[in-house]
């Protein structure tokens, strides 16, 4: 999967600080939901089309968007923009959120840095954003609307979008791969705000025995389960765990789509999740695990990423030749902001911030994503609606 991504420079602030809270806050909010989705043994993918199925239920969508019925959403409204889905987009979103909310003074440089990106200007955060597309300045230094993010699936943001329940649906999928029956997909628009390159990792313990690297081909065997102790892959004699996440989800849409050409194919997994907080969790309190992840959840204690070879060519987190964020990594996937019948204004405004080199560095790379390089960048702000 091609992709221009760049890591901008590693700022040690008080602002980084702030914005790396995005990942934390998925963890914070999913310790409300219900556990993983698991049925205490093995289980397979079949059975979607309403037929008898053995993948357990993803019950972590307790957290799923409420329909919306406010009618000042509307595209120059003062109420919400609604956002939600993904749980690998959820960081980025919420983290912008977050700062929108807030919509700290032009004073405050160190959460709104406007000088460093050349922005010459005396507004708010969020009133500076907005007012690019026509909208007055909020209130008692309240933003000109307010940004709500939930957390469910990448499946439910893009429906929902679709049925008008929410304004941007954040699916870290193609919406082609998360609703496959539709015949066409020409009324969602498609911002791509960020790069995922989907790491795969293992509990530590399996890292300290020696296990590095798997190939390809040991992949797909896997999660087909055709390999099931870690001795066949150099490790100890201990039972392999295979992790993943449950389908709905664009972490697992792509992984499929990406491993074995088609995303609806069946895996062999021991327990699936709902959201990559769950899942990384999971990881790291077995002693025998593995599973793909989203590269914002990396950092989860008592995981550690192993290298992948992949037709010739060995790919391998932080590596500076061949890392996650190289153009031919197989794994990496595009994250998404979908839109529904055009972009209004209320929508660009906000997608435009993330859009920035601003919101690149303040939102995209703390969260460990990879930041679009200015080819990508300038392709999705021409999605957008016309300024003022």
């Amino acid at each position: 999967m091609a992709h221009d991504s760049e890591r901008l420079s590693d700022r040690v602030s008080r602002r980084k600080f702030i914005a790396t809270t995005g990942a934390t806050g998925v963890a914070a909010v999913a310790g409300c939901s219900s556990g993983s989705s698991s049925d205490g043994g093995a289980s397979t993918d079949a059975g979607s089309d309403g037929s008898a199925s053995t993948e357990a239920p993803a019950t972590d969508t307790e957290m799923e968007e409420t329909a919306s019925t406010d009618e000042g959403s509307s595209s120059m409204g003062t109420g919400p923009l609604e956002s939600g889905g993904s749980s690998t987009v959820y960081p980025v979103a919420n983290t912008a959120a977050s700062y929108w909310n807030a919509n700290r003074p032009a004073s405050d440089t160190e959460y709104w840095p406007h000088g460093e990106y050349d922005i010459d200007t005396e507004m708010n955060l969020a009133d500076y954003w907005a007012s690019l597309y026509g909208f007055e300045a909020g209130q008692d230094g309240d933003p000109p609307f307010p940004v709500s993010v939930a957390l469910s699936h990448s499946g439910t943001g893009v429906e929902k979008v679709m049925n008008g329940q929410l304004d941007l649906g954040n699916s870290s999928g193609n919406v082609e791969d998360e609703l496959p029956d539709r015949d066409s997909y020409d009324d969602f628009i498609d911002h791509v705000i960020a790069v995922d390159g989907q790491p795969l990792v293992v509990s530590q313990e399996i890292a300290d025995a020696g296990v590095e690297k798997i190939t390809g081909q040991q992949l797909k065997d896997l999660y087909k389960g055709r390999l099931t102790n870690w001795s066949e892959l150099g490790g100890p004699d201990k039972e392999i765990q295979v992790l993943g996440r449950v389908k709905g989800s664009g972490t697992r849409t792509s992984f499929v789509s990406n491993v074995f050409g088609n995303p609806e194919e069946d895996t062999t997994v021991a327990n699936r999740y709902g959201q990559n907080q769950r899942l990384a969790q999971a990881i790291a309190q077995a002693d025998n695990a593995i599973s793909y992840l989203a590269l914002a959840f990396i950092n989860t204690d008592g995981l550690a990423p192993i290298a992948l070879e992949w037709e010739g060519t060995t790919y391998k987190y932080k590596d500076p030749q061949n890392g996650l964020d190289s153009r031919k990594y197989p794994l990496s996937r595009d994250l998404h902001m979908y839109t529904w019948q055009g972009t209004s204004e209320k929508e660009s405004a906000f997608i435009n911030m993330i859009l920035s080199a601003f919101g690149q560095e303040t939102f995209v790379a703390p969260n460990n994503y990879f930041t679009l390089g200015e080819r990508r960048l300038k392709e999705e702000r021409n999605k957008l609606a016309d300024q003022a």
